[in-house]
């Protein structure tokens, strides 16, 4: 599990088990991608209000007053997070399963980085991934809060009394989740519910984990950057050239060219500015987003100092070419062969360019 701090820490709606660490001005948020549930027996409560929303997408505002009656899945996730994207294609196959059996399935967007507090950042989003569900804008944190929830992913399924009756954090237990589903379902009454559980096979950034992953999250912005190895060290808020690092440890990483490293990004002041990153992992993902006033952004990657080839991730060619042309997540990287340590570099040919969290997979 994976530290954030951007929203205001709140208390455990359920289970001790989230260990919460790194805790500034009394703020922190989870990314999970391991996997914590509770039997679906339990009484948790009654299904918070959601009504704190700043908009919702592909519905009208929906209450427990119009929900009653239905089972309920509440999935909250944000739109750049690898852990909140890989569990969408179960998501996505469930409402469209169980929708005439009568579930209802909600993302709650919550964000993480600013720019996904936009709501048409969220709604690019939403299209992109093809998601058709219910999608409340949460960027205002205020359902995270009703739910005392801390965590990304996490999922609430909440029977037809409008109690919630089970809840999940991380990715994993699809079959679980689904049973449970189920259960609820034929406790509500459905006739000729499936009973057999959805098998997915998703592609890009959606692809389920390889298992190989020997390297964290890690933030490029001051507030939660470890392991800078550049020879400067990382100034705060400031233009500032660096040297790439003339020797990388795995999970090291440095800055090339002038940089402004903020609390949230590192933006690039002028052209030809490099990341450079010793990792472990089939995937490597960068969250990128374009110039402040929307201008793309050319980039060229390369792994161990050449072409990726048939290594190109969904967002670059095997030439290594491609553009940040708005505000997400990119993979740039998936391997084909063997996983070990390798050094990827990637090159900003235009100036302007926001850097700010490194995942893999």
């Amino acid at each position: 599990m994976k530290t954030s701090q951007r929203a205001p820490r709140l208390p455990r709606l359920v289970s001790p088990f989230l260990v919460i660490v790194g805790l500034v001005a009394g703020a922190a948020l989870l990314t999970v991608s391991t996997s914590k549930s509770q039997p679906a027996h339990t009484d948790e409560g009654p299904l918070p209000d959601l009504g704190g929303a700043i908009g919702w997408l592909n519905s009208a505002p929906l209450n427990g007053k119009s929900l009653r009656g239905k089972v309920v899945l509440v999935d909250f996730w944000t739109y750049t997070c690898i852990n909140s994207l890989r569990p969408l294609p179960y998501v996505k196959s469930w409402a469209a399963k169980y929708k005439d059996a009568g579930l209802v399935v909600i993302g709650v967007h919550t964000p993480e980085f600013s720019f996904e507090k936009e709501p048409a950042n969220v709604e690019n989003a939403l299209r992109a991934l093809k998601v058709t569900y219910p999608v409340a804008i949460d960027s205002d944190y205020r359902i995270w809060q009703a739910f005392n929830n801390d965590a990304w992913p996490a999922q609430y399924i909440i029977d037809a009394q409008g109690r919630i009756r089970y809840h999940h954090f991380g990715e994993g237990e699809y079959v679980e989740i689904e049973r449970i589903i189920q259960q609820l379902l034929k406790e509500n009454g459905a006739t000729g519910v499936d009973g057999s559980t959805v098998s997915v096979s998703a592609r890009g950034v959606e692809a389920a984990p390889s298992g190989y992953e020997g390297s964290p999250e890690t933030y490029v912005g001051y507030r939660q950057a470890e392991r800078f190895a550049s020879p400067e060290r990382l100034a705060h808020n400031s233009v500032k050239t660096y040297s790439p690092p003339t020797r990388l440890s795995l999970n090291h990483w440095g800055l090339s060219g002038s940089w402004i490293d903020g609390a949230e990004s590192a933006v690039l002041q002028v052209a030809h500015g490099k990341i450079v990153f010793r990792f472990h992992g089939r995937d490597l993902h960068l969250v990128l987003a374009p110039t402040k006033d929307g201008k793309p952004v050319r980039f060229k990657v390369t792994l161990d100092g050449a072409a990726p080839g048939d290594n190109c991730g969904s967002d670059s060619a095997p030439d290594g070419t491609g553009e940040v042309h708005e505000p997400r997540l990119y993979q740039l990287i998936r391997q084909k062969g063997p996983i070990e340590d390798r050094t990827f570099e990637i090159e900003f040919l235009d100036p302007g360019v926001q850097a700010l969290d490194f995942t893999f997979g």
